[in-house]
């Protein structure tokens, strides 16, 4: 049985996933961002129970499939940008299509009319919040950090950076407060 979950952004919600699933005696096949795969056929309170369990912990079961899409194309996104260190073989936009098995057309104008901004804001918005966790680190160069996202210069990089935040990278770093936000709230 397969289920669907709203805000499944990281390793730790992947693990409270699995924490609650064995609490209820489920065994999982498969626990990735999003999605989640048991073994057992469960009731309908075993289903209420879980879906209770994960919102307290800010992630929610969804049947709607709209609801399902947009939040794949979401984790795909949040997956590329933050957890994969491989470089990007084609566009975002192929990627998303590959991936999901839906023309890009179709799944850009669900996006924007579910999330009310368009996948490429989205995605620019993700792309900053990972520039200022690699700046917060210092290990990485402003140049190291464009080429590992994907940007065509440092200039692209921190003209965007600045459009979105209103700083410079350089300003951004000196700062003590680094205004960072959680994945699942950007």
């Amino acid at each position: 049985m397969k289920f669907y979950i709203r805000n499944m952004v990281c390793i730790r919600c992947k693990m409270v996933v699995k924490q609650e699933l064995k609490k209820l005696g489920l065994h999982y096949v498969v626990v990735e961002l999003g999605e989640v795969e048991i073994l057992e056929d469960i009731s309908v309170a075993q289903k209420d129970e879980f879906s209770t369990a994960l919102l307290r912990f800010g992630l929610e079961l969804m049947d709607n499939k709209k609801s399902i899409l947009i939040e794949k194309i979401k984790n795909v996104i949040v997956e590329l940008i933050h957890h994969t260190e491989a470089p990007l073989k084609t566009n975002f936009s192929d990627h998303l299509s590959e991936r999901l098995n839906h023309d890009y057309t179709y799944l850009a104008n669900l996006f924007s009319e579910v999330e009310g901004i368009t996948i490429e804001h989205y995605i620019i918005t993700h792309k900053i919040e990972r520039v200022k966790e690699l700046l917060v680190y210092d290990e990485l160069s402003l140049k190291e950090i464009s080429y590992k996202l994907h940007y065509s210069s440092i200039a692209h990089l921190s003209n965007q950076f600045k459009k979105i935040t209103g700083l410079t990278p350089s300003h951004f770093k000196k700062l003590k407060d680094y205004r960072r936000q959680g994945i699942e709230n950007v």
